[in-house]
């Protein structure tokens, strides 16, 4: 009985969600309906029939997400209007990236992903000035500064995509195959998760402490991009020419990122507790709550994304699961976090020891991350360092 009233309540509020959306609601809703037709009858002969469901539903998804957050809707405008003018002025030439001015200097993408390497270590430089200098102009200058490197890098990652079928239809695919591309696609969905927080919580003053992990992620792409030419676009090797790269990467990527938010998050939580910058970080409820809902959700696009994982390795390599190192520390991950929200939801965890747990597992979630390239050799050795 309490089961059916339950189910009852639900179908209530989905029937009153509806009824809430507006003219505008439905008519952002049908636009990117038709732009997903577009795209399929422009597109379509170059994707496989897996691509081709991913476009008609990215249509309702991001509906879905635009009519929760706001925000979504113009950024997703203005990424149309970027990229569809960056791949006109191409015009099926890539030495246009040369000749063409906005092309060389802002749309092309590795102009694109420096411009938003750049502006991220300027929004952080702002937030901490705001927090610092208590000063509202700041932080604002701050998250607005997040919010444009956040347009410029997704814009370069699309363009990259595009870019890379220019160099040849074998050569195409999508710009999250490599250290160069991941580490980009970690600062995107970083910033993202926060600049929701940011807005649902109303606050600015963890744009300081959440940027400096991005800026870092940002001093390393740079790093990485000098010293190994990071930035060419290169052939995806056999073991990644696989569909399921497409949807177990950007899942451990929503958890590595919000697995660093919650870190971060944690950090101010710590420094609150022990009475530094008090009077202007949120309370402790608040930073308790964030840290609590960006490591759920990590853990549950984590948790897809191992599953994913194993049925990409029972089809390249003929097994489940074979204790690669990788394979190893994800699980280490994965149990740190199952066992932080064990804690949380059965035993009442909260205050130093979760923010420190939290931040110890942004310690273990970097070396399965980054360390396991670094240091150790197995089936994933393409992504070695």
């Amino acid at each position: 009985m309490e089961l059916s009233q339950t189910h009852a309540r639900a179908e209530l509020q989905d029937i009153g969600f509806f009824k809430r959306l507006s003219v505008l609601d439905w008519i952002y809703a049908a636009a990117l309906v038709a732009a997903s037709l577009f795209a399929l009858s422009r597109y379509g002969g170059h994707m496989d029939y897996y691509e081709k469901a991913v476009l008609l539903l990215a249509a309702p998804t991001f509906a879905w997400l635009g009519w929760h957050w706001k925000s979504v809707r113009w950024l997703m405008a203005l990424l149309a209007v970027l990229a569809l003018s960056a791949i006109a002025m191409y015009g099926g030439a890539l030495d246009m990236a040369d000749k063409k001015f906005f092309l060389k200097y802002l749309l092309s993408s590795q102009s694109a992903i420096l411009w938003m390497s750049a502006l991220f270590v300027l929004s952080t430089l702002f937030y901490w000035v705001g927090l610092v200098a208590r000063s509202g102009t700041g932080a604002a200058l701050g998250s607005k500064l997040c919010w444009a490197a956040v347009v410029l890098g997704f814009t370069g990652m699309l363009v990259r995509w595009y870019e890379s079928y220019l160099i040849g239809p074998d050569i195409g695919h999508i710009p999250i195959s490599n250290l160069y591309e991941v580490f980009i696609l970690f600062c995107m969905i970083t910033a993202l998760f926060y600049l929701y927080y940011e807005e649902r919580y109303a606050t600015r003053q963890l744009g300081a402490f959440v940027l400096l992990v991005i800026s870092a992620a940002v001093g390393f792409l740079l790093w990485y991009t000098v010293s190994r030419d990071a930035a060419e676009i290169q052939p995806l090797v056999p073991a990644l020419q696989s569909w399921w790269m497409k949807i177990h990467v950007p899942a451990n990527f929503i958890g590595y990122g919000t697995f660093a938010l919650a870190a971060m998050v944690a950090v101010a939580y710590l420094l609150k507790s022990k009475g530094y910058l008090e009077d202007r970080l949120p309370s402790l409820e608040v930073l308790d709550d964030v840290m609590y809902k960006a490591i759920a959700v990590g853990f549950a696009f984590f948790t897809i994304a191992t599953i994913l994982g194993a049925l990409w390795a029972a089809e390249a390599w003929g097994g489940y699961w074979s204790w690669d190192p990788k394979e190893t520390w994800a699980l280490i991950v994965w149990l740190n976090y199952a066992a932080w929200l064990h804690m949380r939801l059965m035993k009442g965890l909260r205050g130093q020891v979760a923010a420190w747990w939290a931040l110890v597992g942004l310690l273990v979630t970097t070396f399965a991350f980054l360390g396991v390239n670094m240091f150790l050799s197995g089936l994933h050795s393409y992504g070695e360092l």
